[in-house]
């Protein structure tokens, strides 16, 4: 065992049998008094309503990657981290955005007034032909009787490409979705290599008047994808870092970040404002805090786009730099008062420093955070440069996820609070200037024993 990979067992208080005598630590039981000593120096700083203030601030409307709400954000985000005395770097890059071009829906010779979004990757074609109901768009629920049709899919359940695919096998000439239960919008949709199809997605509430309609005659329908295509636009990383200690520099760096990008149509207080204002409040505090590891906070651009942002980023660091990265904390979706517990999730389920770091703190600041086993989030492309990374987040999702309803009413003061305290303490363990001599140190956390959680997203 190396001498680093020592060095950070011992600063998450992970201590084994097998590690030598002379490094094992003799710490106290975890939730100790002096447990809560050696956070304290960073939880007690944090303030409930300055979070608060910071998702107010940042979801006073949509932060869509690519647009005037997000550059207000970077701005926004810059003048804190600059406020705090950090070095900040705006990173921009370019990411292609999907245009809708100019979709149009006719049934029996009426236009559509709703909403109508094109998935992105549908080819522009018009076809007229009945409307086929293929509920979900399982492998059972679709039949041959969609042959020559387009067909009104539901979303939910099973992905794009397999409601799509199931379609075009059974001879559909065309896709309508409309939105699944809980979801108000028609933002939403991919279509994929050889699914050479139209395809538009609307509103629950139109998609079910449709199928109402259905029951009761045949709806000859004129779906006219035009004009749709990609356009490259602008998004940003905002980068904040602060140097450790000259004089006990472990050469080690830990990254602590969240999305500050929204969806076109949502303020996105909990996804992602609070992500972000629990990354601002930490580098306020850490700002004053001496380490031996140099702390990057950082917000990324484009993550409702495809995680473009974090990869930018992570593709950005050479092979030294990623291998002095010793972990990766992500925050996303941390405030929502319907949302549930707050969860670890790695991309390949199994633990790692991240995992145990947090599991220790949340022992100690609230209770013991189980992990699981999810993407879908900024942790990853730090994953795939080899560095332990992990999302914290709270789980199953609120009903307002990717909605308008995603305001700032609905954010909790007090999860806020306590993910960012867990955070913080888990990032203090490792960044503290006395690592790696924790073995000398009797506030030295203690493991702990956390489980797998299959919960849904």
């Amino acid at each position: 065992m190396s001498k680093k990979t020592v060095t950070l067992l011992l600063s998450a208080g992970l201590v084994f049998s097998s590690l030598p005598s002379a490094v094992l630590a003799d710490p106290p039981p975890a939730g100790s008094k002096a447990d809560h000593a050696f956070d304290n120096k960073v939880i007690k700083k944090i303030n409930a309503d300055r979070l608060f203030e910071r998702v107010r601030d940042l979801s006073q409307g949509p932060r869509e990657a690519g647009t005037q709400g997000e550059w207000s954000a970077v701005q926004y985000i810059k003048q804190e981290f600059e406020s705090y005395g950090y070095e900040t770097e705006i990173q921009p890059f370019t990411f292609q955005e999907w245009e809708s071009g100019q979709p149009s829906i006719t049934v029996n010779g009426t236009p559509f007034t709703g909403g109508i979004h094109t998935f992105y990757g549908s080819i522009n074609r018009t076809v007229d032909a009945p409307l086929y109901d293929a509920g979900l768009a399982g492998p059972e629920d679709v039949t041959d009787e969609a042959e020559g049709k387009i067909a009104l899919i539901e979303r939910g359940e099973y992905s794009f490409y397999e409601k799509i695919q199931n379609a075009i096998e059974h001879g559909a000439v065309g896709v309508i979705m409309y939105n699944r239960e809980g979801s108000s919008g028609q933002t939403f949709g991919y279509t994929y290599e050889n699914q050479d199809i139209p395809a538009a997605a609307i509103s629950r509430e139109d998609g079910l008047k449709l199928a109402e309609k259905l029951k009761k005659e045949t709806l000859s329908t004129n779906l006219t994808i035009q004009g749709a295509g990609t356009v490259d636009k602008t998004s940003y990383n905002v980068i904040a870092s602060m140097k450790p200690h000259k004089n006990k520099d472990t050469g080690q760096i830990v990254t602590v970040g969240a999305h500050h990008d929204s969806v076109a149509d949502g303020p996105g207080a909990n996804d992602d404002a609070s992500g972000v204002s629990g990354v601002l409040e930490l580098a306020k505090i850490m700002a004053k805090t001496p380490t031996d590891t140099e702390l990057r906070f950082m917000t990324f651009g484009a993550e409702e786009k495809g995680l473009v942002g974090s990869y930018h980023y992570a593709d950005s660091l050479s092979e030294e730099e990623a291998s002095r990265i010793s972990a990766h904390f992500q925050m996303d979706m941390v405030g929502s008062r319907d949302s549930g517990d707050l969860i670890m999730f790695t991309p390949d389920g199994n633990k790692n420093l991240v995992t145990d770091l947090g599991a220790s703190a949340g022992a100690r600041v609230a209770e013991v955070v189980e992990y699981g086993q999810l993407g879908r989030s900024d942790h990853v492309p730090f994953f795939e440069r080899g560095i332990p990374s992990a999302l914290f987040i709270h789980a199953p999702l609120e009903p307002w996820y990717h909605s308008p309803q995603d305001t700032l009413d609905k954010i909790s003061r007090e999860k806020l609070k306590e993910t960012t305290e867990i955070v913080g303490a888990a990032v203090y363990q490792i960044a503290r200037p006395d690592t790696p001599a924790l073995e000398n140190a009797r506030v030295a956390p203690g493991p702990v024993h956390y489980e797998f959680d299959d919960r849904p997203l």
